[in-house]
């Protein structure tokens, strides 16, 4: 199984935000050091068009890292993710399984990863799924842009535990192999299987912007997971 991280140079919330130095460390470096202790990764294989991000991966990782130098035509901010996948799935071969996960998750833990995996190929082995992907559960009053209610009636007041579950896609990661992703054209197939996790748990921070990435200081600062 590859771990798949698509980086690219520019970012234009938090400039450079891939390799900008977290308490002295590379941004990246955070997921890609927890994705290789789990041992469950045959390669890291980087999608960037940057030769900075090239070089520290190449110093860092050494012939663990496989670096895919970004397509011209898939540069940009506003290229959709899926094309990205699909170009990289295409020089790596669709035979392959494929853990894919971003630099804004930094306190993703090895356990989590691990249990996805096998939740992917247990699930896959009986045929029953075809994909996992992480999402936050919600058991709130939920309303739409024209504030009409999703998930509840405003005239009965159901107790919020007692409201139906629904999820948030949280983009922590995602798993599929390139078969599924070819016939998708996603990386949720058509028989999914999501990870359930808690938005207000740290391992599911998202580092976005600027706000997030002084909270991301303050939590390792603190120690936090002993990152």
């Amino acid at each position: 199984m590859y771990a798949l991280r698509p980086m690219k140079g520019h970012s234009a919330r938090i400039p450079e935000k891939n390799y900008k130095l977290l308490n002295n460390k590379p941004f990246f470096f955070y997921i890609a050091d927890t994705l290789k202790a789990t041992g469950l990764f045959s390669k890291l294989v980087i999608d960037t068009d940057s030769e900075k991000i090239e070089y520290l991966a190449k110093k860092r990782f050494g012939e663990w890292v496989v670096i895919i130098e970004r397509a011209k035509e898939l540069s940009g901010d506003y290229v959709p993710m899926n094309k990205i996948i699909e170009y990289d799935i295409n020089v790596l071969g669709i035979d392959n399984e494929f853990f894919q996960t971003h630099s804004t998750n930094p306190f993703l833990t090895i356990q989590t990863i691990s249990q996805a995996v096998k939740i992917y190929f247990d699930g896959k082995a009986s045929v029953s799924i075809d994909s996992v992907f992480s999402a936050n559960t919600l058991k709130t009053r939920l309303y739409d842009k024209n504030l009409v209610p999703i998930n509840h009636s405003p005239t009965e007041l159901v107790r919020t535990q007692d409201l139906e579950l629904i999820y948030e896609e949280n983009s922590s990661f995602y798993i599929f192999s390139g078969e599924a992703f070819q016939k998708n054209k996603h990386r949720i197939g058509s028989k999914p299987q999501v990870y359930p996790m808690n938005r207000s748990d740290i391992e599911t921070l998202d580092v976005d912007d600027p706000s997030d990435w002084k909270l991301a200081e303050k939590l390792l600062r603190a120690n936090v997971n002993d990152i």
